[in-house]
This record gives C-alpha cells, sequence and structure tokens, in this order.
C-alpha cells in the first residue's frame, strides 16, 4: 500500500511521499555507525563515555518542544500588526502639527501593547513550566541499567524500553520485541497495529498498544520523522477558533470600510474647507482613529493569556490557546470510564472457581499470571497486589510464552511450565469475549456486572501459540475473578455539572456495557440505564448518531469504534469533547473536537490532546469551561462596545463628507471617550465572572447589536451638532458646537455601555457611574476643560443635547429588545 506524508492533522499531504522506512543501520553516520545488537540479545546500551562522545558529535534529539510563541514572535505579533501601523503613522503626524492631548491616542496604544506582551509573556511562561511538568521521560538503558531521561537527552544509538501507551520519540530499529505492538495512525492513518520484530524499524510519533520491547535510535533531533512533519505545527498552533476566525472577518470589513470613508474625510477637511492647516490635520485624524477597533484583538489575547495563566494555577496545561474556547462550546462530552470516572486502581472482592476447580490451583495461576507481565495493567495489578510472587511461600511457575493484554483482544495470556514440569496455557480477560453466547455462566457475570462490579474470566487453553486468532476456541473455563473499581470522589459533582449546563455526557468504554452503567449510576449519570453494547451498534453512520444520542453508556467498544461514534456525533452538528488517558483513546482524542487527557496518560494521549489534566483531576474541567464561557460571553460583550464605536465613527465621517463641514471632534475628544466608554469598562468586563452558554455565529450576533447602536449614536451626535452649528456663531463657537456633540456622544455611548454590562451587580453599577463621574470631572474641572478642549456653552444647547440623547436612549432598548425578540438572545 502506498503511503504518503501526513500533516500534522493527521491528513495527506498532496504532493509529498513518505520516507522509505529504514532499514536496520541504514541511513546513519558512516563514520560512526550504531551498532545494533544480536536479535534475541538484551541489548545493555551505551556506556557514559559513549554517550558523552555522541553529545560532542551534537548527536543528540534537540528538537526543542514548542508549547508556545516565543518572546521575540509575541513582541512581533502584538507590534507590527495592520492598525498598529496605522495609528503609528498617524501618531507621529499629530505630534508634529497638534498639541499633545491630540495625541493621546498613540500612547494608549503603547500600553496597551506593552500589556498584551506582558500578559502573553506571563502566559507562555506558565505554558512552558507546565509543559516540562507534563513532559514524559522515555526510559533508556545506559551502563547496562535502565533509567528515565528526558526527551532531549536522548542520543543517537541509545536503546530505548517500550511498553503499552509509550511514544516512539525518535526514529530507530527494533533490537527486543515480546509481542509489541505498535500503532502507526497518527503517521499513515492506518488504525491497525503493527507486529513488530527484532529488526523492523519504528518511526517517530508512533505509540505501543501492546506488548514490550526495546529498539535503538537511528535518527534524532531533526532528522527524525515526526520532527521532520510536526516541526512547523509545533510552533503555537492553533485549534480552529471562532472567535479569533469571526474577529479577523469583522476586521478586514472594517478596513474594506474605513479606507474608503477616510479618503473621502481628508479630501472634505483639507481641499473642500479652506480650513487651517494643522487644525484640519488633526479633525481629519480624529475622524480616522475611532474607526479602527484597535483594542478588540488586544483584548481577546488578553482574556485568552489570562485564562491560561488561571488554569494552569490549577494544573491544567491548555496546550492551545483557544481550546479553552472551544470546550466552552462542546454539547457533548464523551468520557472514558477507567481513570476518569473511576481511579486506576482495583481491589479484587472475590474469586469464584468455575467447573470444580481448585481454589489453592487458582490462586497459583492468578500469581504466575501476575508474574508474566512486566508493565501490567490495572486489572493484572489489582491480581498482582491479591496473590503477590512469592506469597503463601510459592513461587510463580516459569513462563514460556506471554501475550499482554490489547484493548482490540479484550484478553492476555501465558504459557507456563508448572512445577511439576506439566505445561499449560491461560487466557484473562472478558468473559463475554472468551466465552460462547448462550453460556450459563454469563448469566451470573450479568448479576454481577449489574451491581457495578468488573468481571475476568480465567479459562485454561490447549497449547499453542496464544496470538493466535482462535487461541479462544476451546477454552475451558476455570475461575471468575470479581474486580471493584475505585470511583473518583469528585466524578459525581462534575457529572453533575454537566447535567447542569445542559452538556450531555457519553460514556464509552472498553468493558461491560452493564457494568460501566451501574458505575455511571453510582455517581449520578442521567441516563445510566440507557446502554449499549458496542457490538451491536449499527455501522451505518446516521444509525449510529441515533444510537448515540438515544444512549449514554457504551461497553465494549474497540478503539476504531470510538473514533466513528465521535464522527458520527459531529455529523449531527454536535460539538464533541473526547477525555480520556489510554493509548485506545488517541483515534478518538485527536478526531474530537477538543481532545482532554490526563496528565498520568500514557504519552500518545498528552501529544494529541489539546488540554492536559496534570493533577489527573476529571473535577478540572468545569473550570476549564467556567473559563472558556467567560471569555466567549465577556468577549462578545465588549466587541459590541468596539464595533459601536467603528460604526458611529464611519457614519459621522460620511455624514460631515456628505454635508461638507468641518469634522466635529479633535482626536483627544474620542480618546476622553473610547477611555471612559469602551478602553477602562471594556477591559474589567471582558475578565468578570460569566456562565453563560457558549453560542455559536460570533460576528452575526456582534454585528446586530452593534450596527443599529452606532447607527444611533451617530444620528444623534450629527444631530445635535448640526443643531449647534445654527445656534452658536462667532469666535469660539466650534469649540462650543465640539462640547455639546462630545455630550451627545458619551451619553449615548455611556447608555451602550449600561445595556451591555446587564444583568447588574454591585461592581458593574459602580463601574458604569465611576465612567459617568470621570466625565463629570472634565467638564467642572478648569484645567481638564483646557486639556480636552471640552466646554458648555449657555444652558439651552447643553440641554438640547441632554434631550437628544435620552431619545436616543430609548430607541436603543427598542431596538435590543426587537433585536433580541427577532434574532435570539
Amino acid at each position: 500500500m502506498t503511503q504518503r506524508a501526513l500533516d500534522s492533522s493527521g491528513e495527506q499531504t498532496p504532493g509529498s511521499s513518505r520516507p522509505a522506512m529504514i532499514d536496520a543501520g541504514a541511513e546513519l553516520d558512516p563514520v560512526h555507525p550504531v551498532d545494533l545488537p544480536p536479535s534475541g540479545h538484551r541489548a545493555t546500551g551505551l556506556t557514559t563515555a559513549e554517550v558523552a562522545e555522541r553529545v560532542a558529535r551534537g548527536e543528540v534529539n534537540d528538537v526543542p518542544v514548542r508549547s508556545s510563541r516565543s518572546l521575540t514572535e509575541i513582541v512581533r505579533a502584538n507590534v507590527f500588526t495592520r492598525f498598529n501601523l496605522i495609528i503609528g503613522v498617524l501618531w507621529v503626524i499629530m505630534l508634529f502639527v497638534a498639541p499633545i492631548q491630540d495625541s493621546l491616542f498613540g500612547f494608549v496604544i503603547v500600553a496597551n501593547t506593552g500589556i498584551g506582551i506582558i500578559q502573553e509573556w506571563r502566559a507562555k511562561r506558565t505554558l512552558d513550566s507546565l509543559a516540562v511538568i507534563g513532559e514524559a521521560k522515555p526510559t533508556v538503558r545506559r551502563d547496562g541499567t535502565a533509567a528515565e531521561v528526558s526527551t532531549h537527552e536522548i542520543v543517537l544509538g541509545d536503546v530505548i524500553e517500550l511498553g503499552p501507551g509509550d511514544k516512539v520519540v525518535v526514529d530507530g530499529t527494533v533490537a527486543e520485541a515480546d509481542s509489541l505492538e505498535v500503532d502507526e495512525s497518527l503517521l499513515t492513518g492506518e488504525a491497525d497495529p503493527v507486529l513488530k520484530r527484532p529488526g523492523d524499524p519504528v518511526m517517530s510519533g508512533s505509540f505501543v498498544v501492546a506488548g514490550g520491547g526495546a529498539f535503538t535510535a537511528t535518527k534524532v533531533g531533526r532528522e527524525a520523522y515526526a520532527a521532520q512533519l510536526a516541526e512547523e505545527a509545533s510552533r503555537f498552533t492553533l485549534v480552529h477558533s471562532e472567535l479569533r476566525s469571526g474577529i479577523s472577518t469583522i476586521l478586514k470589513y472594517v478596513t474594506w470600510m474605513m479606507v474608503p470613508t477616510a479618503i473621502g474625510l481628508i479630501i472634505s477637511q483639507l481641499v473642500v474647507k479652506d480650513n487651517n492647516f494643522k487644525d484640519s490635520v488633526a479633525r481629519t485624524v480624529g475622524g480616522i482613529v475611532p474607526m479602527i477597533p484597535e483594542g478588540l484583538v488586544l483584548l481577546t489575547s488578553v482574556a485568552f493569556a489570562i485564562g491560561v495563566v488561571r488554569l494552569g494555577r490549577k494544573q491544567c496545561l491548555v496546550q492551545e490557546l483557544p481550546a479553552i474556547e472551544g470546550l466552552a462550546r462542546v454539547d457533548v462530552v464523551c468520557l472514558d470510564k477507567t481513570g476518569t470516572l473511576t481511579e486506576g486502581g482495583m481491589d479484587i472482592t472475590e474469586v469464584r472457581p468455575l467447573n470444580g476447580s481448585d481454589e489453592a490451583y487458582v490462586h497459583q495461576v492468578l500469581r504466575s499470571l501476575g508474574s508474566s507481565d512486566p508493565r501490567p495493567n490495572a486489572s493484572l495489578q489489582a491480581i498482582i497486589d491479591a496473590y503477590p510472587a512469592g506469597g503463601d511461600g510459592k513461587a510463580a511457575w516459569t513462563v514460556t510464552e506471554a501475550m499482554p493484554f490489547s484493548s482490540a483482544r479484550k484478553y492476555s495470556g501465558a504459557a507456563f511450565t508448572e512445577t511439576d514440569g506439566t505445561s499449560s496455557a491461560w487466557l484473562l480477560g472478558a468473559p463475554d469475549v472468551l466465552l460462547p453466547e448462550g453460556d450459563p455462566t454469563l448469566d451470573e457475570i450479568e448479576h454481577l456486572n449489574e451491581q457495578g462490579l468488573r468481571v475476568l474470566l480465567l479459562a485454561r487453553v490447549p497449547s499453542g501459540e496464544l496470538d493466535a486468532p482462535d487461541a479462544a476456541e476451546g477454552d475451558v473455563p476455570t475461575a471468575l475473578v470479581v474486580l471493584e473499581q475505585r470511583l473518583r470522589p469528585d466524578a459525581a459533582e462534575t457529572l453533575k455539572y454537566f447535567a447542569q449546563q445542559n452538556v450531555a455526557t457519553k460514556v464509552i468504554s472498553g468493558d461491560n456495557a452493564v457494568s460501566v452503567g451501574a458505575v455511571a449510576g453510582k455517581l449520578g449519570l442521567a441516563g445510566a440505564e440507557n446502554t449499549l453494547d458496542a457490538r451491536r451498534m449499527p455501522t451505518d453512520p446516521d444509525e449510529m448518531a441515533t444510537a448515540m444520542e438515544q444512549n449514554a453508556v457504551f461497553g465494549r467498544v474497540t478503539p476504531q469504534q470510538k473514533r466513528d461514534m465521535v464522527a458520527a456525533l459531529q455529523s449531527r452538528g454536535h460539538t464533541v469533547a473526547m477525555t480520556g488517558d489510554g493509548v485506545n483513546d488517541v483515534l478518538a482524542l485527536k478526531d474530537a473536537d477538543i481532545g482532554v487527557s490526563m496528565g498520568s496518560g500514557s504519552e500518545a494521549t498528552r501529544a494529541v490532546a489539546q488540554i492536559v489534566l496534570l493533577n489527573n483531576s476529571f473535577a478540572t474541567l468545569p473550570s476549564v469551561v467556567a473559563e472558556g464561557r467567560r471569555v466567549i460571553g465577556n468577549i462578545t460583550r465588549v466587541a459590541t462596545l468596539f464595533l459601536t464605536k467603528t460604526v458611529y465613527s464611519v457614519l459621522l465621517a460620511i455624514l460631515v463628507v456628505c454635508s461638507q463641514v468641518e469634522y466635529p471632534f479633535l482626536p483627544r475628544h474620542l480618546t476622553l471617550l473610547a477611555t471612559l466608554t469602551i478602553g477602562v469598562p471594556a477591559f474589567f468586563l471582558a475578565l468578570a465572572p460569566n456562565k453563560e452558554r457558549a453560542q455559536p455565529h460570533f460576528v452575526r450576533r456582534v454585528m446586530r447589536y452593534a450596527i443599529p447602536s452606532g447607527v444611533i449614536a451617530a444620528a444623534a451626535t450629527f444631530t445635535t451638532y448640526l443643531i449647534a452649528r445654527h445656534h452658536y456663531s462667532g469666535p469660539g463657537a466650534l469649540e462650543a458646537e465640539t462640547s455639546a456633540a462630545t455630550l451627545t456622544l458619551f451619553l449615548v455611548a455611556m447608555w451602550v455601555l449600561a445595556i451591555i454590562a446587564r444583568p447588574y451587580t454591585w461592581w458593574r453599577i459602580g463601574l458604569v457611574a465611576a465612567m459617568g463621574l470621570g466625565f463629570l470631572i472634565v467638564l467642572v474641572v478648569p484645567w481638564l476643560q483646557d486639556f480636552f478642549a471640552l466646554k458648555l456653552v449657555g444652558t439651552t444647547l447643553p440641554w438640547t443635547a441632554v434631550g437628544i440623547a435620552v431619545a436616543a436612549a430609548a430607541l436603543l432598548e427598542l431596538c435590543w429588545r426587537w433585536v433580541g425578540r427577532r434574532f435570539g438572545a
């Protein structure tokens, strides 16, 4: 089968070809070849001196782990933006032609950009420190002993041990293999595990699903296959963010509106009106600057960054910033029972011999099975704890063949030479897989499963190949091993939270469906009684989607089925999050909208997940959802503020051009208005608690309020300005007209802020009141009047301005309510 290179998402990259699979010792340094151990021999690894020699030659796995942007990239991204360029040019012009108070907008941009850099730098430090905590450390043999080292310390020729769940971190050649099965789906797209034997190549980016062994590193650093694929993707990659893409769309349209409007304004103020040149330039700049919603991008980045820092304090590693937004939009959470609802450990509650088996003999079989696997799973570890080697003074039998547990097979096995010299072979696994349908023992097992207990069947099989497809045929049931799983103490509260938030919870497990349903029922999962054995799951995607929506608990699910289930839910328009910690969860985690991995999970799951719960606590998820909702809800609110300003600024400029009058505002006026009605309150509102469920269609939701609000604000302001032009005359008339128009615009903008600040709390009311008090102080303090060129003249026009603003506020209320009813909240 032709294999083509894949991009980081697992899709085939057109026009590229996958490097040839490496042979033992191929493509290595001709001067310093890697010595591969003879097949069947245990590789002792490099000596300390050999490691030092390779480090000196630069043969080290030095690919940097990039969890976020570098400081240089952060500064560049925050400073060199389209709008900063426009504002920077205008700022330089204003510094030459107008007083310093007309250049305040430039200092605000410098401060905002600085805040953005600092906040993202803090987030980067949090990400990097957490990434180090969550980094897997491969086991490497050196000087004949095994030790854990960091990935970047691996050198060419190192012998690296592998076990279930381990990720292959560099390219290499298998030196030892014990039923070693490797999943290369993240590289090739092929979901079927590949059985590896000594001498076979292994590629970085693949991971072990069953068995164990060791391999010799033949390519390290940027030479490794996965490093070549992922080098670009690892640089601060982003999951799809409706918030970011929506803001980009808005800014694109704003730019299109701004350019022709600004040109018309420049011509109007510099050519048509024969004004003082410097004053014309100042008023032209005053018309262009507020069209730019420059703070919106900054505030979004700051909100994301602060969200990452907040979650970092709770030991939650957000590997891609907008992932917190994605989880907030999720309406279905798929949970793997083991490690999510239950703790990793289990306890044996009972061993029931079957078919007249001797209980002491069964204990000896279990003791020997426990000794047969150097990397036991949770079930086998419980058996080891109950029947340790040497217990009762009896030693384990000699292992002649071992087959580790595989989630695809649902059982493990081993063959022994017993103390009397006889041979025996055994399988331990899922009873409903090892027993034929209709076996009376299944009824007994079903009763145990209904109590939430996990049951394994110990069966004797004829000697032969344990890993043969028909290995279970002719088995003789010998005993039932009854296990009790330890429930996570925080799982019930977390499930309750998701139910309250109208997020559907689906428990997807490889265990028996009835047993899983009983566990979920103990934790209070709604619909836990609606269970389905995945072996009876329809294969048609539409029928599967229906089955997924109708049931809450699924058992005997294969890794490929988990992937299909996620796809089926997505086909119905659901946003799906998948949690898990085992290798069998990787494919589903990769395909889900948001993948959540436990910190103690396999390296493979942590590699593909966007969110890693380093404290292994499922209870952290509500914090992530809440943080995402806070970001989305608040950014939607403040975006309406920013876009309202853009709309009224563009419309005022158009009205000025069409009316052939002086632009009513200087930059200082709009800097003051933007600071009090947008800048300061937006910062507080963006960081406030917000539990509203995230809604789709960000652009539509923002613009349906911003456009009518901007239109009403522009109409009210220009009406006041035209009335003032007929009322005032003589020297100082333009300043009086500007002051009246500024008063109207401030009051209307304040009402927009008051609407957006709802529902009111004591601090929201205080915030709105403080902004109003700030403007009042400017109007009454003489030196501030002079600084901002604001002085209300007489009483008729100021009160007329207030009356127009009140009428505009009433119109705003009616308009917002109509929009809410017409288009939904």
